[in-house]
């Protein structure tokens, strides 16, 4: 089985051993290499972090302070003022207690798919990979096979199939878990193929350990930064995927989420109403809670691709040098670079 990653291009596994030092305390090594396995902060990651933080925190925290979402109010259609701040819909019930359960809704059947997802992707990718022959090969098939399989359609007929009345939380999960799985496999099987040949996997299987805990010991560490940053991706693939099918009446039954609130504000022709406080608000949560993620997984990236970090390095030091010219001198010292304040008198030869 050949290698995915082309020879000239650098892996994980590669930025990994290229930043862990070979000499040092013990003490001072391990906590640098583990802060080098984490995206250095900027104000893009910041934005990302506040404001995945803060939708999560609002649907989670929210619902314990927002009343009903399900009392009928003879207040229909009423726009945001003190009372009912996003303003009610056309059976009087309160825009934002539903958001704040929709919300929640929404984020924990996107954490459900996105465990679920990486998991099988880990399991396929990496577990196949490892052991190589038949195994992998197999493997390497059934995510082909999912691979040109279009997601879209196969979810929507998955979903169809099932009775309104049994299509649950965790039916929408396992539909949207075993649709997204195969991409990531792929990548994770490419990266692995690279890392099991290195010494220290080869070292570890020399000296008898279970295959089980050379891949977790030895090999998964090294793909940490690929399996976050796939996490990521398969929350915000999981929320769109789930918004797609309650828009068109097919999510799920028994479960409040941002796609039933916009499926609910379609057939309460909220548009041609002009009632925007009641499909603007979850269309929002959903486009800022997956521009935080994508946010966050551009700045995993950054660890995933060696060449990314480096970049930033050359212009993190190329802005320093800029500013180190811009700085006016003071008398009797010399700018960085020049030489000593006071030059040698010149000798002049006999």
């Amino acid at each position: 089985m050949t290698n995915l990653t082309p020879a000239g291009t650098p892996t994980v596994a590669d930025a990994a051993d290229a930043r862990t030092p070979a000499t040092g305390p013990v003490g001072r090594s391990a906590p640098a290499g583990w802060r080098m396995l984490l995206p250095s902060m900027t104000p893009w990651l910041a934005l990302g972090l506040v404001l995945v933080v803060g939708i999560t925190l609002f649907g989670l925290l929210a619902v314990h302070v927002v009343g009903d979402p399900r009392q009928i109010r003879d207040q229909g259609l009423t726009p945001p003022s003190a009372q009912f701040p996003l303003g009610t819909t056309q059976t009087g019930q309160d825009v934002l207690a539903q958001l704040a359960y929709a919300t929640r809704g929404s984020l924990q059947i996107g954490f459900l798919v996105g465990v679920l997802a990486t998991a099988l992707s880990a399991f396929f990718g990496i577990y196949g990979a490892y052991r190589g022959g038949l195994v992998d090969e197999a493997f390497s098939l059934l995510s082909n096979v999912f691979l040109v399989i279009p997601g879209l359609p196969l979810v929507i007929v998955i979903s169809g199939f099932v009775p309104r009345e049994s299509r649950g939380v965790w039916t929408i999960v396992v539909v949207l878990a075993l649709t997204s799985w195969a991409a990531s496999a792929r990548v994770l099987r490419a990266q692995t193929l690279s890392v099991r040949n290195r010494d220290y996997v080869a070292a570890a299987k020399v000296a008898g350990e279970r295959p089980w805990r050379v891949i977790v010991v030895e090999i998964l560490p090294n793909l940490l930064p690929v399996i976050a940053s796939q996490f990521v991706f398969a929350v915000i693939a999981a929320i769109l995927g789930e918004a797609g099918l309650a828009f068109i009446g097919l999510g799920a039954s028994n479960s409040a989420t941002l796609g039933t609130m916009l499926f609910y504000a379609q057939n309460g022709y909220a548009l041609s109403l002009g009632a925007w406080w009641w499909f603007v608000p979850p269309g929002l949560v959903i486009a800022l809670f997956g521009m935080g993620l994508s946010l966050v997984n551009f700045s995993i990236d950054e660890i995933i691709n060696p060449r990314l970090r480096n970049l930033r390095r050359y212009r993190r030091r190329a802005r320093r040098d800029a500013r180190t010219r811009r700085r006016p001198s003071r008398p009797g010292v010399d700018a960085p670079g020049t030489g000593s304040a006071h030059p040698t008198p010149e000798v002049t030869p006999r």
